[in-house]
């Protein structure tokens, strides 16, 4: 008779897709409350504006949003916005965006997870030359201006990178300039 339970497959199904939605739902929430602390909680402001569609578009309920909305209005906590530069695997630059209430446990966390990974923190201004800073409907987004060719292993390592930074709570973005 094993097998013949549905339910015990769709609750592991559920429980993996629940648990890629929370990590979504998470970053976004600190998200919009950067962007409604910048806009002192205005709704109309652009960058707002974007992080509440941003956030639509992976179908977060609007109480969700509200709420994030209403948290960053109260004193309390503050998050700051941190972009590393790195060059990764074959030489293509990574440009990493994230999300923080503490700037020491996050950099430490980006030190390793790019030090597993053969690779490490570039200086200030290292990476971001290669790059120019566009507002797109997801927001602002870094645009490569050069690119860097890879080969096939080169390529497997970069995406194993990007997919460790990714899994980070406090990565919002992780932007490359390989082809």
């Amino acid at each position: 008779m094993s097998g013949h339970n549905k339910w015990a497959q769709i609750k592991h199904k559920k429980a993996i897709t629940d648990a890629k939605k929370s990590k979504i739902f998470s970053k976004l929430v600190r998200f919009i409350g950067v962007e409604a602390r910048l806009a002192k909680s205005d709704k109309n402001s652009p960058g707002l504006r974007a992080a509440i569609e941003k956030a639509k578009k992976v179908n977060m309920p609007a109480e969700n949003i509200e709420r994030a909305i209403k948290k960053a209005s109260e004193p309390g906590g503050q998050m700051d916005a941190i972009t590393y530069e790195a060059y990764g695997p074959g030489g293509a630059g990574v440009i990493i965006e994230t999300l923080t209430d503490s700037k020491n446990r996050t950099a430490q966390d980006i030190k390793h997870i790019l030090s597993e990974n053969n690779t490490a923190l570039g200086g200030i201004g290292s990476v971001t030359w290669a790059f120019t800073k566009e507002i797109s409907p997801e927001g602002l987004i870094w645009k490569p201006t050069t690119s860097v060719p890879l080969s096939e292993e080169d390529l497997e390592l970069l995406d194993k990178l990007i997919d460790e930074l990714e899994e980070n709570d406090d990565v919002q973005d992780v932007f490359t300039n390989a082809e």
